[in-house]
């Protein structure tokens, strides 16, 4: 394929003959399994070709244009790309809403008819009058006598600016105005010649009999081909094949077969006197390079806060849901167990009211169960019954979580118990005991009620002792638990989980948001054209994390005003090691969900991956249960996971006051930038593996 400068190139083949897949290929997106291919002197995709970048004028079959901008901010988001400024942006802007009859720029893309979306997206290939200019079947749904303008516009522009042209189109008749005509068809190129020559050398009245005759001339090719392959693997023909295939295969053919491709824009192609200029200019490009990718970021960053801001639920999703969790976080998990009904069957008590139950304060012996019962805290619904059989079918019947049964002999075996001591027999010892039947279906609840049905006999034992003018460490178990060195002598389950939570809060939010994103612009066609426009993946990545990480920050502040300020979490260590943790979580979820969507292909799947991605995470990363009781293996396995490591850091500096010298909060930060890492080379080489 030999493309001259100044002239129109028409592209011509059915669908699915590989025109598009060539243009791919002419603007750098992919790369040819074999062969060579050479666009304005030089290699697509090596270093300072210009292809992809703003040589380069490039309108796809899709439109690929984002819906949720107007007109004139998708004609300011590719102007910048290419270098533009904004007031030349502007005037072309102008004048191309009146050559493509296009509404006013404030119309919204997602607003305009298919026709118009295709106006545009042939308004953007047109924004920088580019070197040259590759339009894929721009004239698609278009009126005719727009159609027609549209012609008589790139055969101006080629005279003029002497700019180069190659489209493609199905209007096979529309192509007699280009200047040479490629006919494609099954991956080959039939012809390539001016439209006279064509018709004139196959004796046609039109460019479809032209078509349809080279079409069948390949086919009776192929069929030769198939049948001198079949006598090729004969034994007794192999030999002479092979001497004679030089010969009845053409010079044509020769070429056809080395599958060679070659794009040549003559007049650009010199290198020699090409690499002389570049040395000249090196100091020159590098800076206006420079300035070009400030550029590009710049529109990049802008337009992903442009789409941020005209998604208010979007908006609202990414700010305050992770707030809204931490709330119901805060208000729903930790807290002790309240109103919990026990059923109690007191013997001491007055048979006719159970309810009543008088003892007497200080040194008195007098009711002693009824005075134990007092110590039974808030958190305990008290209900009582006569009969002991009764208050264990409320049990049974899941009416009560425990059932607790007093002797009327209590008073008395206590107190004989506490004279003789080690000389009480079995009956004594047995009467002097609450016998308690406790439901431990719930583990929450019924350690709970095992705990404080304990503490309240301690109390009542080292309360009564102290009152008769006795030692009360003596009703006290002999073990004595001084002051923690860490925590508090009666730590909540929210204290352990809080960490975790903050963690797993901000980091599966990150992915959430961001394992679509690139999977949505490459449905739409808008990865690939930005590509084209001359953006790297570096570039596109850098600017999603830009992006993001302002919402982070946003995102971040609100999660520890309200876990600290609003609901007292303790933290006795370093609040700028707190926030910097939780932004590199962030950080290393958005990584996370950048790899997910470069490595899948639908947005269903992307999704899948990262809510199958969430509970083995959740479950193995020491969030909701200490390592430490699990099978050794698996703690292996989760040590290597990107929480796991930075829970523990967090929970350190909570609870410990921690700095980052010390090894475990050091440890948190080097996990995290290490899956940082390893996320960003997964998703830059997938992405770079796609765009070849």
């Amino acid at each position: 394929m030999t493309v001259t400068k100044g002239t129109i190139y028409g592209l011509l083949g059915a669908s699915g003959c590989g025109k598009t897949t060539l243009l791919s290929c002419i603007v750098g997106r992919r790369r040819l399994d074999s062969g060579e291919i050479y666009v304005l002197g030089g290699v697509p995709g090596s270093r300072r070709s210009g292809v992809p970048g703003k040589r380069v004028g490039y309108m796809p079959q899709e439109t690929a244009l984002y819906d949720g901008f107007t007109i004139k901010e998708t004609l300011l988001y590719f102007g910048w790309i290419f270098g533009m400024k904004r007031k030349t942006i502007e005037e072309r802007l102008e004048a191309l809403l009146k050559f493509l009859d296009l509404p006013s720029g404030k119309r919204s893309v997602k607003h305009l008819s298919g026709g118009q979306q295709r106006r545009v997206s042939f308004a953007v290939a047109l924004l920088h009058d580019p070197e040259l200019l590759i339009l894929d079947e721009p004239t698609v749904g278009v009126d005719p006598l727009l159609r027609q303008n549209i012609w008589n516009h790139l055969t101006a522009i080629t005279k003029t600016s002497h700019q180069t042209i190659i489209i493609t189109t199905h209007y096979i008749e529309e192509a007699r105005q280009a200047h040479m005509i490629g006919l494609m068809r099954s991956g080959r190129l039939l012809a390539e010649d001016s439209p006279d020559a064509l018709l004139s050398a196959y004796k046609c009245k039109n460019l479809e009999e032209v078509f349809l005759k080279l079409s069948r001339l390949q086919s009776i090719k192929i069929l030769m081909a198939q049948q001198e392959f079949s006598e090729m693997s004969k034994p007794e023909s192999s030999r002479k094949f092979r001497k004679t295939r030089s010969k009845s295969l053409g010079k044509e053919q020769l070429q056809a077969s080395s599958g060679s491709i070659y794009s040549v824009l003559q007049e650009f192609y010199d290198p020699p006197r090409r690499s002389k200029r570049l040395k000249k200019n090196t100091t020159v490009k590098e800076k206006s390079e420079k300035v070009n990718s400030f550029n590009k970021l710049r529109a990049l960053i802008l337009k992903n806060l442009l789409h941020m801001w005209r998604s208010p639920g979007q908006l609202f999703f990414m700010v305050l849901l992770p707030v809204f969790q931490v709330i119901l976080f805060c208000l729903a998990i930790g807290h002790n167990p309240r109103d919990l009904n026990v059923a109690i069957v007191n013997e001491e008590a007055d048979m006719r009211d159970t309810k009543v139950c008088d003892w007497d304060d200080g040194c008195r012996f007098t009711k002693l169960g009824c005075r134990y019962l007092s110590h039974l805290n808030t958190t305990v619904i008290k209900l009582f019954y006569t009969d002991l059989e009764e208050a264990k079918h409320e049990v049974v019947t899941g009416r009560a979580w425990g059932a607790i049964y007093i002797r009327k002999e209590f008073t008395e075996a206590f107190k004989t118990r506490s004279l003789i001591g080690h000389l009480a027999d079995d009956e004594i010892l047995e009467k002097s005991e609450i016998q308690v039947w406790l439901d431990m279906s719930n583990q929450q609840v019924g350690l709970m009620l095992y705990r404080d049905i304990q503490l309240a006999f301690r109390n009542f034992a080292v309360l009564l002792l102290e009152q008769c003018g006795q030692n009360p460490k003596h009703g006290d178990l002999p073990i004595r638990f001084e002051e923690p060195i860490y925590g508090s002598m009666a730590p909540t389950f929210t204290d352990f989980v809080a960490p975790g939570v903050i963690v797993t809060v901000v980091f599966f939010l990150a992915v959430a948001l961001t394992s679509s994103a690139l999977i949505v612009e490459r449905v739409e066609g808008l990865y690939d054209r930005s590509l084209v426009a001359g953006v790297t993946v570096f570039e596109i990545l850098l600017s999603h994390i830009i992006t993001q990480l302002m919402v982070m920050c946003l995102q971040t502040a609100l999660v520890l005003v309200f876990m600290f300020n609003i609901f007292g979490l303790e933290s006795k260590g370093s609040l700028i090691i707190l926030t910097a943790l939780t932004l590199l979580q962030g950080l290393c979820g958005m990584c996370f969900g950048f790899s997910i969507s470069a490595v899948c292909d639908l947005e269903r799947t992307a999704v899948q991956v990262a809510l199958g991605s969430f509970y083995p995470i959740l479950l193995l990363s020491g969030v909701m249960w200490p390592l430490e009781g699990m099978v050794t293996p698996l703690r292996m396995i989760a040590y290597g996971l990107p929480l796991t490591l930075a829970t523990a850091a967090m929970r350190s500096v909570l609870t410990r006051g921690w700095g980052i010298t010390v090894m475990d909060v050091y440890l948190g930060f080097a996990s995290t930038f290490l899956w940082i890492f390893i996320f960003l080379i997964i998703t830059i080489i997938t992405m770079r593996s796609r765009q070849l």
